[in-house]
């Protein structure tokens, strides 16, 4: 294990017994940390394929220790993008991230499930336990 993941483990279980605010401060220092690890790797003029997103994500995700969940393409207020949802940590410590980016290239944005606006947020953490189920009965 290096030392990153090492650092969210024990933030992961200081976190079970913090105050709202101090976990708000936690997820944005983990959106910070991912949008830090993207930025270099997303092109910023040309259209992004399906590939290169789940790429950019994977590559950001194992940097961190988090494990993707699903991604998908999505048409939202007139603009087309990509959209994945992951996960960092395990157990009650397990925090839900969004990640999305145009399909027309720009920056990637990160942000907890827990914050977003978008509908696609509320079903990352649904499917985590739906696949915690699936492992458990295999």
């Amino acid at each position: 294990m290096d030392a990153q993941q090492e650092d969210m483990e024990s933030q992961d279980k200081e976190a079970e017994g913090e105050e709202p605010e101090a976990k708000e401060a936690e997820d944005k220092v983990l959106e910070e940390k991912l949008a830090e690890s993207l930025a270099d790797l997303v092109p910023e003029t040309k259209t992004v394929s399906e590939e290169e997103f789940a790429e950019v994500v994977g590559g950001a995700l194992e940097a961190v220790g988090g494990r993707l969940l699903f991604k998908m393409h999505v048409d939202r207020d007139g603009t087309s993008e990509h959209i994945a949802a992951a996960c960092v940590g395990d157990g009650g410590g397990r925090q839900f991230l969004l990640l999305t980016l145009p399909v027309s290239g720009g920056a990637l944005k990160v942000e907890t499930a827990s914050k977003s606006d978008n509908p696609i947020a509320g079903i990352a953490a649904s499917y985590a336990g739906l696949m915690d189920v699936f492992q458990a009965a295999a």
